[in-house]
């Protein structure tokens, strides 16, 4: 992975972001900047702005204050702390190569439009840009290129761009997953399910062209096969419905509160749409979810992390940097 020539080569891991601390001020802060994105809520912008403003935004922060309380860490939020932890450790790998790697954010700090400039100010022409999220969607990865396209159409020299639109299929992703849940089944055993559980969307967003949806089944379908696991061994749902809309199913939550009655008492969940822990996978998914499956019956009930700041995942980074140069 030589770089040689006259060009110098930034690489950025770019993730969804959190607020800037648990207080009520600045989760509502976070808030208002993700929600207001037209990628994030596909309804008509004055309706939307009624609803966030009158709605949402004098009620829900508090309510998220205290969620990112339960998982926040002496370091911050983990999502950001294990983002920038897996910058350190890749750029650590391409230092020889002489590529500069950081990280930024969607929403809040450090802002995405802000690294660019960094690289622009420090000579890099030539940048990959890296979503960090396995599985293409027009809520996520496009919007993140919207910030990309914004910051570009203002410079006069425009950079070469690389930018990494999905690797929901990509064999070293793949492997690092299934790998994650042996290492875990070696030490505590398997449960009679494995649940793999990715972010929702509103259905509709399939239906006028997003691949996401597909995307999650194909990533699911390449764990399970990895791992050998039989269909009656694995899973597939979805987690986070917001609203009255109907989601991509199978719900997450309708899915736990049955198994119980159909005889599966011990669960093991993973979300292979999240490269690294966040409010959603360590709150959601690890707490709350688990009361629900108890609450109906379960036994048993374990989160299997996310790859995080892993070698593994280090190593899927550089394979995807590799193919994109």
């Amino acid at each position: 992975m030589s770089n040689s020539g006259a060009h110098k080569t930034g690489v950025l891991l770019v993730n969804l972001g959190s607020p800037a601390s648990t207080k009520t001020g600045d989760v509502r802060r976070f808030l208002r900047e993700f929600l207001g994105d037209p990628r994030v809520v596909n309804l008509p912008r004055p309706l939307w702005w009624l609803i966030l403003n009158l709605f949402v935004l004098p009620f829900r922060p508090r309510k998220s204050a205290h969620a990112y309380k339960s998982i926040w860490t002496d370091q911050g939020s983990p999502l950001i702390v294990f983002t920038q932890r897996l910058s350190e450790k890749l750029a650590a790998r391409l230092a020889a190569d002489d590529i500069r790697v950081d990280c930024a954010m969607r929403y809040g700090k450090p802002a995405l439009a802000e690294k660019l400039l960094d690289f622009k100010r420090q000579g890099i022409d030539d940048i990959v840009i890296v979503p960090l999220y396995p599985q293409y969607s027009s809520t996520t990865t496009a919007s993140i290129f919207d910030v990309v396209a914004e910051v570009f159409v203002a410079w006069r020299h425009m950079p070469s761009l690389r930018f990494i639109g999905e690797f929901h299929q990509n064999p070293r992703y793949i492997q690092a997953v299934a790998d994650s849940v042996r290492a875990y089944w070696q030490q505590h055993g398997p449960a009679e399910l494995l649940m793999l559980s990715f972010h929702g969307l509103p259905a509709k967003l399939t239906q006028l062209g997003d691949p996401y949806f597909h995307q999650c089944h194909a990533t699911g379908k390449l764990i399970a096969a990895n791992l050998g696991l039989q269909d009656e061994q694995w899973q597939l749902v979805f987690q986070s419905r917001f609203g009255k809309a109907e989601w991509l199913k199978p719900y997450c939550v309708e899915a736990l509160a049955q198994l119980p009655a159909q005889g599966i008492k011990q669960v093991d969940v993973i979300c292979p749409g999240f490269s690294v822990d966040c409010l959603e996978t360590l709150e959601e998914i690890a707490i709350a979810n688990q009361e629900i499956f108890l609450e109906a019956g379960g036994e048993r009930y374990r989160y299997i992390p996310a790859l995080n700041d892993s070698d593994a995942h280090v190593e899927v980074m550089i394979d995807l940097i590799s193919t994109a140069r």
